[in-house]
């Protein structure tokens, strides 16, 4: 599965590096993340993630194969 993550605001380069297994992407005051997301666990775990860093997600949606 792939996934995008449309975040609040711009992520650093240090916040980007959280989460290498991603692309990204910044844009009109967001950054979207993108990539494959492996399973359930793995996507709970990337949205863990984020909110431990403090970051809003605005928009979350499985991208086409």
């Amino acid at each position: 599965m792939r996934y995008e993550i449309r975040v609040q605001g711009h992520m650093s380069e240090t916040l980007t590096k959280a989460f290498p297994e991603l692309g990204h992407v910044v844009m009109s005051g967001q950054t979207v993340l993108f990539g494959p997301v492996t399973d359930d666990a793995h996507l709970f775990g990337l949205l863990a993630r984020l909110r431990s860093l403090g970051l809003r997600v605005l928009e979350m949606r499985q991208l086409p194969e």
